[in-house]
């Protein structure tokens, strides 16, 4: 019926405006595609709507059965942004972790090799205790205590041969061992609590420096100068005197007094290597 209308109205514009009848069946055709079109569209956003619908309405279902067993999605959505920032937090934790371990297992082996060369400059001056010296750790430092009594005779500078055939000893086994002879010696004086009464050294102080002295030139003489020599490399020693300021025992009788009496060569160590020694021991 619709259509039989659109024919008479365009035959009649088409008489009035002086279209032909084929220019009117055109427009007709082109009304009559532009009208399915329509229809298509109209049809597929129906569609389309009723999904959305349908899919707002499980959603809304969906929401309600969760509230029903005692879920809220708001609850749970806040407690996952709060998951991610912990777990953000975490991994972040475990980063630093990770560099604390590997800076940890780092100075693990640093101290294992510091360790291990202790051990070996320890056995290397052990052959010393062979000669009835004392190799021990005093004050963080590895050192060799040669008896002031064996050294000098008492209130001397002057050394004994006694004295003189020790420290060539000792200057052998430092210059033929190549570790040894590229380390630092201190070589120090040490002396009892006795006052000293007047004479060239005036008090202790002096009395364990000259003594300090004299073991050091002795130790870096030529082997071949006028009464010998240790030929060690008077670059890597130097002297100190304590006087008694510095004991290894109490000072209460001669046999504790005679054991501050004493020379000590005090291998220094690198500054990597300023650790706790007893602990390796």
């Amino acid at each position: 019926m619709k259509r039989v209308f659109w024919l008479l109205l365009l035959s009649l514009t088409g008489i009035a405006c002086g279209h032909s009848e084929d220019e009117w069946k055109a427009q007709l055709a082109r009304y009559d595609q532009l009208n399915h079109t329509y229809g298509t569209e109209k049809a597929e956003r129906a569609r389309v709507q009723a999904e959305l619908d349908a899919e707002k309405k499980r959603a809304s279902d969906l929401q309600k059965q969760l509230q029903q067993m005692g879920i809220n999605l708001d609850t749970i959505n806040a407690q996952l942004q709060q998951t991610d920032t912990e777990k953000a937090q975490l991994a972040a934790n475990l980063d630093q972790l990770k560099r604390a371990l590997d800076e940890y297992k780092q100075r693990a082996d640093q101290l294992e090799r510091i360790k291990q060369r202790f051990e070996l400059l320890r056995d290397k001056l052990n052959k010393l205790t062979q000669l009835g010296l004392k190799v021990e750790v005093r004050n963080n430092r590895m050192v060799i205590r040669l008896p002031g009594d064996v050294l000098f005779p008492s209130g001397s500078d002057k050394l004994k041969d006694q004295g003189i055939n020790v420290l060539g000893q000792v200057a052998d086994v430092i210059r033929n061992d190549a570790t040894l002879a590229k380390r630092y010696f201190q070589v120090a004086g040490h002396t009892d609590n006795k006052p000293l009464q007047g004479g060239q050294f005036k008090d202790n102080w002096g009395l364990s420096l000259m003594r300090a002295r004299q073991v050091l030139i002795w130790l870096i003489s030529p082997k071949d100068a006028e009464g010998g020599g240790g030929g060690l490399d008077p670059k890597r020693l130097h002297a100190a005197g304590y006087g008694d300021t510095d004991p290894v025992a109490a000072n209460t009788d001669d046999n504790t007094r005679a054991s501050n009496r004493r020379v000590e060569l005090v291998l220094l160590p690198d500054v990597e290597e300023m650790l706790d020694l007893r602990q390796m021991l």
